[in-house]
């Protein structure tokens, strides 16, 4: 990934975010705050609206820009998290990413969100989406698949991560309160974790 691939997967984030912006939002208004569809929406048009301002000069830079805009202008959880987990993510390298250094800067991006937010698989949060897919990458890295090939399985495995926090109840969050209410909704950070590793999947081509 070099600084233009990075600024093409914010860019698709948040067109995704756009499109999903209204999903995001009820399923946030089941078990949460209902404006987890707003702050992502406002985050990602910040990030872009950095990049239009001022273009990074490397894939580091553009993480660590983008993960300062969230915190920066994203309320609730979501902004400290998702910032943290790219901010990490920068702080891996000084320039490009390769698939190797791609899947070590998620892991870095992962432990970042489990350090500030606590969450352990089971959880009902954006860790069940992000902890298999980062799993699956690095397994299909093992096997000899190239990054566009390991990115697949790694938003195939975050989907399966999304899907299964239906069922779970909430032991992190606003969701938490509800207790056993929380059964039966899929939790919004997990699935706008799905989106931020689908755009990173159509910006490798």
């Amino acid at each position: 990934m070099t600084s233009i691939d990075v600024q093409r997967w914010m860019r698709e984030f948040a067109a995704l975010i756009d499109e999903h912006a209204d999903e995001l939002t009820a399923l946030d208004a089941a078990i949460g705050d209902a404006d987890h569809g707003s702050n992502m929406q406002r985050g990602a048009r910040a990030i872009v609206a950095e990049f239009d301002s001022a273009a990074p000069d490397s894939a580091a830079a553009a993480i660590k820009q983008a993960g300062m805009v969230l915190v920066r202008s994203v309320g609730g959880a979501s902004g400290p998290l998702y910032g943290t987990f790219l901010l990490r993510m920068a702080a891996t390298t000084t320039g490009e990413l390769d698939a190797d250094t791609f899947g070590k800067a998620v892991r870095a991006g992962i432990d970042g969100v489990v350090a500030r937010g606590k969450a352990q698989t089971g959880d009902k949060t954006m860790y069940d989406a992000l902890a298999p897919a980062a799993d699956a990458f690095d397994r299909s890295l093992a096997a000899g698949a190239d990054f566009a090939a390991a990115l697949d399985a790694m938003v195939t495995a975050a989907a399966t991560g999304r899907d299964a926090t239906v069922p779970m109840q909430a032991r992190k969050g606003r969701a938490s309160y509800l207790g056993e209410r929380s059964v039966g909704h899929q939790d919004p950070g997990a699935t706008s974790a799905v989106l931020l590793l689908r755009a990173a999947r159509r910006a490798v081509r």
